[in-house]
Formats: C-alpha cells, sequence, structure tokens
C-alpha cells in the first residue's frame, strides 16, 4: 500500500501528475460523451470553472505556473493499448461493447483542446471552448487538478512528521465511517468522489478502504482508471449537462419545455437496464415529474442530488404509485452533500420502500475538516459547467436555488417554462 505522506513529501509532479489518464475521470462522462459523439457532435460549448466557495483565493494559493503545467499534461494524454481494450472488451452494466468503435476510434485519437486561463482578482478564469464531445472531457480533469494544487499549496508548508500525522488521523476518520456504514442491512453504497477529490493517490486509498470494510455493500466506482486498476464496477449514468445544453439549442418556449425529455428519448435509444436513471432537478424535479411522458415511469430509477433528499425521495415514489409502478421495484440514488449521518437517516427511512443506493462523493474522497489550523485543508464548493451552448447562455435551476447558474432574465423564463414556484435555499457544503 502506498506511503501516502512519504510520497507527499518527496512528489515530483512528473511522478505524480494531479491527472494520469484520459480515463480517470467519471464513467458517466464517458457515457455522456458517447452520446453526444452520435446525438449532437457539432455543437459547440463553452465550459467555465465555477467556485462557489469564494472565501477560497485560488489565485493566491495556486501558482499559475504549476497549473499551467499540469493543464498542459493533460493535454497530451491519449488512451493507452491496455485502457482502449478495457474500455472496448469489458461488460459495463451487463452489457459487453457499451462503447461503439466509431467511439472508440474517435476517442483513441483524441487530444483534448486548448484552454483558457487568466487571473481575475483572487480566483482564477479558466475555459473551454469548441466542439461539445472534446470540451465536455475537460470538466472533470480541470477540477481535479484546482483541487489538488490547493491541498498541495498547504501540504508544501507542512514537515514530513506533521504529514505522517495528518494522514494517520484523516486515515482514521474514513475507516470509523466505513465502520459505521458496516452496520446497514442491505447498504448499497459506491464511490462518487472524483470531481473534488484530495488527490487520485488519496481516492484510491478510500477505494481500497471501502473494499476491505464494506464488502460486497460496495458497489463500485465513478472513477474509471481505479476501475480498471482494482477490478470493480465502474459505476454513473448521466448528469445535468445533457439538459442543459439541449435547453439552450431549443427554438422557443414549446421546445425548451420538451427539451429535458429529448435528452431521455436519446438517452432510451442507447441504455437500458440500471443505466436507466432519470436526473429530474435541473428544473426542479416536480414540475419535471408532473409533465414527464408515461414512459420514463417505466425507467429504473431516479437519482436525487440537490434540495431535501427525503422530500425528493418522496416525491418520486407517490409519482411512481400515481402511474401504476411498485416504487419497491424502483432504484433511488442519494447523491448530494452525503456523510455518515445523513446516509443512515436514508437508508432507514426508505429501504423496502424502494431499492436504495448512495453515491458518496466529496466527504469520502475529501474530508480533511478539523485536520489543519485554520481548517484549510477543508473542501469547498466547485463546479466546471457548460455556461454556453452554439453561442446561446445555459441555465440550471436545481431544487435548491443555491445551485441556480444563467442570465437573471434566463433563469426568470425557464421558471417560467418549467412552472418553478418558491423553492428552499440549502446550504451548499461541498
Amino acid at each position: 500500500m502506498t506511503d501516502l505522506a512519504t510520497r507527499v513529501w518527496n512528489h515530483r509532479w512528473k511522478i505524480d501528475p494531479i491527472v494520469r489518464s484520459l480515463i480517470d475521470t467519471d464513467f458517466y462522462k464517458l457515457l455522456m460523451c458517447q452520446s453526444v459523439f452520435r446525438n449532437k457532435p457539432d455543437t459547440t460549448v463553452t465550459f467555465s470553472l465555477i467556485n462557489r466557495s469564494k472565501h477560497v483565493p485560488l489565485a493566491k494559493l495556486i501558482d499559475e505556473g504549476e497549473l499551467r503545467e499540469q493543464l498542459d499534461h493533460v493535454r497530451s494524454l491519449s488512451l493507452s493499448r491496455g485502457e482502449s481494450t478495457w474500455l472496448r472488451g469489458n461488460t459495463f452494466y451487463g452489457k459487453r461493447q457499451m462503447f461503439r468503435p466509431d467511439f472508440m476510434e474517435w476517442f483513441e485519437n483524441l487530444r483534448l483542446p486548448p484552454y483558457q486561463l487568466e487571473k481575475k482578482g483572487d480566483q482564477y478564469e479558466l475555459t473551454f471552448e469548441g466542439s461539445w464531445p472534446e470540451v465536455m472531457l475537460w470538466e472533470i480533469p480541470a477540477l481535479a487538478i484546482l483541487m489538488e494544487l490547493r491541498g498541495r499549496a498547504i501540504l508544501d508548508q507542512m514537515g514530513r512528521f506533521e504529514l505522517q500525522v495528518l494522514y494517520a488521523r484523516a486515515m482514521t476518520k474514513i475507516w470509523e465511517k466505513i465502520s459505521a456504514l458496516r452496520d446497514l442491512d442491505g447498504l448499497k453504497i459506491a464511490d462518487f468522489g472524483t470531481r473534488r477529490r484530495h488527490s487520485f493517490l488519496w481516492q484510491d486509498w478510500c477505494v481500497q478502504a471501502m473494499i476491505e470494510g464494506l464488502g460486497d455493500k460496495f458497489t463500485g466506482t465513478s472513477n474509471c482508471l481505479i476501475a480498471m486498476r482494482r477490478d470493480l464496477e465502474a459505476v454513473g449514468t448521466n448528469a445535468h449537462e445533457l439538459p442543459m445544453v439541449y435547453s439552450a439549442l431549443a427554438e422557443g418556449d414549446a421546445a425548451l419545455a420538451r427539451a429535458p425529455y429529448d435528452v431521455l428519448a436519446d438517452w432510451h435509444e442507447e441504455h437500458s437496464g440500471n443505466l436507466r436513471i432519470i436526473l429530474p432537478d435541473t428544473y426542479g424535479t416536480k414540475g419535471f415529474l408532473e409533465n414527464a411522458p408515461d414512459w420514463l415511469a417505466g425507467w429504473t430509477g431516479i437519482r436525487i442530488d440537490s434540495g431535501d433528499p427525503a422530500a425528493g425521495a418522496e416525491t418520486a415514489i407517490n409519482w411512481w404509485t400515481a402511474r401504476g409502478e411498485d416504487p419497491r421495484e424502483k432504484l433511488v440514488i442519494f447523491s448530494d452533500g452525503l456523510d455518515v449521518a445523513k446516509i443512515e437517516e436514508l437508508h432507514r427511512q426508505f429501504s423496502g420502500r424502494v431499492r436504495v443506493s448512495f453515491g458518496w462523493g466529496t466527504l469520502l474522497t475529501n474530508d480533511f475538516r478539523g485536520l489543519v489550523p485554520g481548517d484549510a485543508l477543508a473542501p469547498f464548493s466547485l463546479v466546471c459547467k457548460a455556461v454556453a451552448a452554439d453561442g446561446r447562455p445555459t441555465v440550471k435551476l436545481s431544487d435548491n436555488p443555491e445551485k441556480a447558474m444563467g442570465p437573471e432574465a434566463e433563469i426568470a423564463r425557464y421558471k417560467r417554462v418549467f412552472g418553478v414556484g418558491e423553492q428552499v435555499r440549502r446550504e451548499v457544503v461541498v
């Protein structure tokens, strides 16, 4: 097992680059990329970094030269033969050859496109613009680089023994969480922590701890590289990016109202089983379900990613029941801001009523809260989102207005089109 403290103390980035492979990314990004490659290959998009935690001055903490080195390194990466073989030949969600030959040929020849980086006060303005299938693959590497460089800036100030103690305490903290979850009968939980992890090596350590501590209660990891190396299930379905871009491309209000369902109609043609998971909260869960076509009720389940998770699950249960579906056969995946107490609460509340699963993110792979002075390693809320498509702004409303994004006039329009009323603000933890 890697001696993390010694590796951090001795690290040179050419030995430990922050992103070491194009498949050091979330599985859902590759699934979505193939869908975009098939359905919207000529769309031009702009992705931008958004630091929701303005108290973290990234441009003061992170050296611009180091940031450019890491970004340039990602642009030098291409699929290895082993990675290509794994993607082409492995079984994902019970299906062989999930990734089509034409997509794989394109992916094998891909180098990520250029980036634009500027300092704006205490923050970096980092943007990516170009073809949607290419640009979308910058999201996860960009977030991982910024998160880890911020962590390295803090760790570089620490001595060797201090690092040993820090990682010992962090490991103890994670193991205590895992030990608590071990007692939950029927628990199903996966690692969703790539995008805001402390580091690749730390995420890999957390995954190994989950394997040993939880056994078959641990269902896999969203990180493709770790899944390949550890012989685990790669897990993930789709994200808000798809309806945000489809909606931006819509001509007029009627097409806008249909856009989130057009996304899932395209997805329905490509995937079955446990990949048919609805993410309903991009423009409000309640309105999405009320206006959803009947065929969506037959999908396998739903992912709850904002707002009150219990309220979201109850809304889904009522929707399935009203459409003649048995909620006990449906899968509900909770994935927003989870830690042990919330996982335990939701598991007990919904077990037996639905099939419950959890995607555990930042507070699995980046929980160094309270371990250094000033809480300087505490996780923070950093996202990289599609902000424009073919020159039109994108909008996200969410079930939590703290996560809303887009121009004010467009936000107002989307709220009108999707019938979004009063919303309850919730603190965005990560």
